[in-house]
C-alpha cells in the first residue's frame, strides 16, 4: 500500500463544509477493493522479484530485495487490518441490546 495515498486522503479532509474530499464519492466497497488490488500488485511484484533473484536475471539485487520486503509488509498490514475488523465485529456482536 502506498503511504502517500493514505496521507493525501487524510490531508484532503477539512472541517469546513465548503471543501469536499476527492474520495467522497467512493464507496467503502470500492475503497476496500482498491486496497486489496494494491496489496495483490505488491505481492505479484514481490514474487517476480523473487523469481528474478532465483534465476539470476536481476541486475539490481537491492531493488529486488526491497520489492520482496514491501510485498511482505503490505501483506502483514492487510492481515492486521483484517484482524482488527474481525475483532471489532466480534465486539459489536457481544454487546447486549
Amino acid at each position: 500500500m502506498k503511504i502517500s495515498s493514505i496521507t493525501d486522503s487524510i490531508n484532503s479532509l477539512s472541517l469546513n463544509g465548503n471543501k469536499v474530499a476527492p474520495n467522497a464519492d467512493k464507496s467503502f466497497q470500492n475503497m476496500l477493493k482498491d486496497a486489496i488490488t494494491e496489496v495483490n500488485d505488491e505481492q505479484v511484484q514481490g514474487y517476480n522479484a523473487m523469481e528474478g533473484i532465483a534465476t539470476g536475471k536481476v541486475t539490481n539485487l537491492q531493488q529486488a530485495v526491497q520489492k520482496v520486503e514491501e510485498a511482505e509488509l503490505s501483506m502483514k498490514l492487510a492481515l492486521e487490518v483484517k484482524n482488527k475488523a474481525i475483532n471489532a465485529y466480534k465486539e459489536i456482536m457481544r454487546m447486549q441490546v
